[in-house]
């Protein structure tokens, strides 16, 4: 008899429960990815994608009472024995590390195999603000699933009412320093709260916000799955892009009349006005240009010369510029979704 028999009497393969196990997403991406929510305001912008079909999400949290309606338990986190943290970003941290083994084995169990995790949570409390803690726990699992994507951490920073709470603000300062050597993006809750004063009421003003981001982010998932007769912007591309170290800028337009010789121009400034993230400093090492026309658009040589022209305007402010050009019907007029990565 061998002297390593046991091994065969312990090695036995541990299947996960059917019902443990998350579907799979059913929005489309080009990345196969996982959305993680922290903490209260994290947990509300994961319900966002989580309604457009991102299965793969969790909402982690250190108190059942902060959690949004309607969730299905199995995507529920609740880290035992905290009942929330008061905004004590300190106690947070110390709580995470605690119970990492908590969030790895809810990885293990309900994800399955990601390429990327996106890290979602608010600037301002405890348990958000704390989560890049578990940054190498995020790693490790995906290394041990042999993912081929990274961690993105997307964070809000808090409105100017809510920056008056000295905590609140310390709180935000120090999640966006913990995640700024990682690719990620801030929203700006004053940005997006001012898009939708007088629009919609106060209940449902950082829903909407949610909704509304999570809608140009899946946009961006979902073209880079697609392809195009005239510019495709696929799967590497993405991956390019999200790879890039620092801040990542977003933002989008609707130009109803493309045929204006500063189309270019004209996008580039449309889009940084009307972007939930604050503009970007310097010049970005990654972007992406995504145009969605009409097949009028498409067969016109006038906006097919401003069209060229407007990419080479873009493309001049960043070091490296992706681009895609989608035609599709019923749709007002020229969209436009611009990322720009590695800008401060």
């Amino acid at each position: 008899m061998s002297d390593f028999d046991f091994i065969d009497h312990y090695d036995v393969p541990v299947e996960v429960a059917d019902e443990e196990r998350l579907d799979e997403n059913t929005a489309p991406s080009a990345i196969n990815c996982a959305f993680l929510g922290f903490g209260g305001g994290g947990g509300k912008l994961a319900k966002a994608f989580l309604d457009l079909g991102f299965n793969k999400t969790l909402l982690i949290n250190t108190t059942a009472k902060d959690q949004p309606e309607g969730i299905d338990p199995k995507h529920l986190v609740l880290i035992p024995d905290a009942d929330g943290v008061a905004k004590n970003i300190s106690y947070g941290k110390s709580v995470f590390q605690s119970n990492s083994a908590v969030v790895e084995d809810a990885l293990r169990t309900r994800l399955g195999k990601v390429d990327w995790i996106f890290v979602l949570a608010g600037g301002g409390g405890g348990t958000g603000s704390a989560c890049p803690v578990l940054h190498g726990v995020l790693e490790r699992y995906l290394k041990s699933v042999q993912g081929e994507g990274k961690v993105f951490y997307i964070v809000t920073w808090p409105s100017a009412q809510e920056s008056l709470n000295s905590t609140i603000s310390k709180n935000a300062l120090s999640l966006v320093n913990d995640v700024s050597k990682h690719p990620h993006i801030v929203l700006d809750n004053e940005r997006q709260i001012s898009f939708l004063r007088g629009r919609v009421g106060i209940a449902d003003l950082l829903p909407s916000a949610n909704r509304a981001f999570a809608k140009l982010f899946h946009q961006i998932l979902k073209l880079s799955d697609e392809q195009s007769p005239i510019q495709t912007f696929d799967g590497k591309d993405l991956e390019r892009c999200l790879s890039t170290p620092k801040r990542t800028f977003v933002g989008s337009t609707l130009i109803k009349d493309p045929n204006i010789p500063n189309l270019g121009a004209t996008i580039f400034q449309n889009c940084i006005k009307r972007s939930p993230c604050a503009p970007p400093q310097g010049k970005p090492k990654t972007g992406t240009m995504l145009l969605v026309i009409t097949p009028e658009m498409a067969n016109d040589p006038n906006i097919s010369k401003h069209l060229d022209a407007a990419v080479s305007y873009v493309g001049g402010r960043t070091e490296t510029l992706f681009s895609g050009v989608y035609v599709k019907e019923d749709i007002p007029g020229l969209i436009a979704i611009l990322q720009m990565s590695g800008a401060i």
